[in-house]
């Protein structure tokens, strides 16, 4: 690859450990002769478009460690959709600033518009590498075990629904916790981890990969009721009917900038669910909550195996880049066979990783569609790292 100037952008939600991701690409880009100028774009695409750029071999290395370790996107982000007329607007950007190295964090639509870009390139003859680096909390991005963000989400969740498990245990009733998770249920599994006596919540747990019956739900908890005494349950905010149909679609109507229905900006779906277990399962106590945006940028609660496979999938592109080998491509991590835990980073097309949505196995959903199975708890732990330790007196 021939010499030239850098560019990188955060996009989409953000997570705990984006800004590792980030500092891990640009202290790559700072040890190599072949990168000069280091551009960092505010607001993903809209920054590119707008050319609002700062410089990021200014900061020092002290600052960018304290960076690195900060939840959220330190370069802002964006959920702009580019067009073609944007895509082409931003290679006129790219080349007027002999931009030859471009890295886009994000997830899919993410890496749809560095391969839209990386296209744009190649029909322009342009020398430039473009590479994705993975980052999303829902761990839905196609060939990964598993993405960036996820595990610090999952160490949120699995921490919060110990806590909820602890306060219902004392007061009784019903405890409803909606969390992130349009089309992919990972994050909502992992509240199983917050388990640990046997009777220990959450005691249903439901997720988009299983149709939803309100019925059967209310069904669900009244025998959880009459066995434990009390019930705490763990519901993805993308939950669908059989048609597909998402649950709380017939009853709000916002929609997010990509024109799905909004579903982490509200608490309708944890009412209704409340309300259909006050008049089907009879029960008087009943609360709901939506962890909402809480769980992307907690601070205190990240994962060590999370921060540092984020700072590797950023250095990895960038020595991607560098080596020549890989004109394009997209980081992901692999998880090695074998007992213990271990990971490789490789390259993958772009177009592997664009659009599409990978969602939870079979094998990591109980039968009757209202809880995890062993094989996710051995999946996920090395990812969440040790919990709190639980005491109790009876």
């Amino acid at each position: 690859m021939t010499s030239g100037n850098m560019l990188i952008a955060q996009s989409g939600g953000p997570s705990m450990v984006i800004n590792q991701s980030l500092v891990g690409a640009v202290l790559a880009a700072r040890d190599t002769s072949k990168i000069g100028k280091i551009y960092g774009a505010l607001h993903g695409i809209q920054g590119i478009l707008d050319e609002r750029f700062i410089d990021l071999r200014k900061p020092s290395r002290k600052t960018l460690e304290t960076v690195a370790a900060t939840p959220s996107s330190a370069l802002g982000s964006v959920r702009r959709k580019p067009t073609a007329e944007d895509c082409a607007a931003i290679f006129r950007v790219l080349h007027a600033r002999d931009i030859r190295y471009f890295f886009y964090i994000g997830g899919n639509d993410s890496a749809e518009t560095v391969h839209i870009i990386n296209e744009e390139a190649r029909r322009a003859h342009y020398g430039i590498a473009c590479f994705h680096i993975p980052k999303t909390i829902d761990n839905d991005l196609c060939e990964n075990d598993h993405t960036p963000g996820f595990g610090s989400a999952a160490r949120f969740v699995a921490s919060a629904i110990m806590g909820d498990n602890l306060d219902n245990r004392a007061l009784g009733g019903v405890k409803i916790d909606v969390i992130m998770g349009r089309h992919a249920g990972f994050l909502t599994a992992a509240s199983a981890l917050a388990r640990v006596h046997p009777d220990d919540g959450p005691h249903l747990i439901y997720l988009p990969e299983r149709p939803f019956s309100l019925d059967r739900f209310a069904a669900d908890v009244k025998r959880v009721m009459k066995r434990v005494g009390r019930c705490v349950v763990a519901v993805s905010e993308g939950i669908c009917d059989a048609d597909g149909t998402p649950i709380i679609a017939k009853f709000i109507t916002e929609t997010d900038s990509h024109g799905n229905v909004q579903l982490s900006g509200t608490g309708a779906l944890g009412d209704l669910l409340a309300r259909v277990v006050k008049e089907k399962a009879g029960v008087s106590r009943v609360r709901a909550d939506t962890f909402g945006y809480l769980q992307r940028s907690f601070p205190g609660v990240v994962s060590p195996t999370d921060a540092r496979e984020a700072r590797q999938v950023g250095a990895t592109a960038v020595a991607a880049a560098l080596s020549g080998k890989h004109a394009s491509g997209s980081v992901a991590i692999k998880r090695k066979p074998g007992k213990g835990y271990a990971v490789t980073f490789t390259i993958v097309p772009l177009r592997a990783v664009a659009k599409n949505t990978r969602h939870m196995p079979a094998a990591f959903i109980n039968r009757a569609g209202n809880d995890v199975t062993p094989a996710f708890l051995d999946y996920a732990r090395p990812l969440v790292g040790p919990l709190p330790v639980i005491g109790r007196l009876t």
